[in-house]
C-alpha cells in the first residue's frame, strides 16, 4: 500500500478504518488521497521573446498570413531580437491579422509597446519590444524589401 507508505511518515500516524484514514483531527477518503498524489503538478514554463515569435507565427499562419518569415536579428541589431514578416492580401485583412496577432500574444502575456501605420497604407508595425510584426500587403513588402535589407539576420522560419 504505497498511499499507506506515503501517509505513515507523518509525525502523527494515521489509523486505517474501513477505506477511510482517520486522522485526530479529520478523515480523508484514501481514494481521493491516491488520486491527488497522482495529479501531475503544472510547473509554470516562461516564454522566450523567441516563443512569442513563434506564436505570431503561428497565428499569422492560421489567419491566412502569406509568405511569413521569422528573423534572429540578436547578432545584427541592438532594437529587437526578432522579426515577423507577414503578406496580407487586403487592407481588411491586415488590420485582421494585426488584431489577431496581438490578442494572441497578450493572452500569452507580451503586451505590445507600440503600433504604428494602417491596413489602407499598406505597413503595419507592431513593437513588443523586443519583437518586431511588420504587415505587408504585396506591394510594400517588395517596395520595402526588409529580408534583403536585413539579410545577416537568421531566417529561423519560412512559411510560404
Amino acid at each position: 500500500m504505497v498511499a499507506e507508505t506515503f501517509i505513515a511518515t507523518d509525525h502523527n500516524p494515521p489509523v486505517t478504518m474501513g477505506g477511510a484514514i482517520k486522522y485526530p483531527d479529520s478523515t480523508v477518503d484514501l481514494y481521493n488521497l491516491i488520486s491527488a498524489m497522482a495529479t501531475p503538478v503544472r510547473a509554470e514554463k516562461r516564454l522566450t521573446i523567441e516563443d512569442f515569435a513563434r506564436l505570431a507565427v503561428h497565428t499569422a499562419s492560421e489567419r491566412l498570413g502569406a509568405d511569413i518569415a521569422l528573423l534572429d536579428l540578436q547578432a545584427v541589431s541592438d532594437f529587437a531580437d526578432y522579426f515577423v514578416i507577414v503578406t496580407g492580401e487586403t487592407p481588411r485583412h491586415l488590420e485582421s491579422l494585426a488584431d489577431d496577432i496581438s490578442r494572441g500574444l497578450r493572452k500569452s502575456g507580451l503586451h505590445m509597446h507600440h503600433r504604428e501605420g494602417t491596413g489602407n497604407g499598406g505597413w503595419i508595425l507592431l513593437d513588443f519590444t523586443g519583437l518586431l510584426v511588420h504587415l505587408f500587403d504585396r506591394e510594400a513588402r517588395e517596395r520595402y524589401a526588409l529580408e534583403r535589407l536585413w539579410s545577416r539576420a537568421t531566417e529561423i522560419v519560412r512559411v510560404q
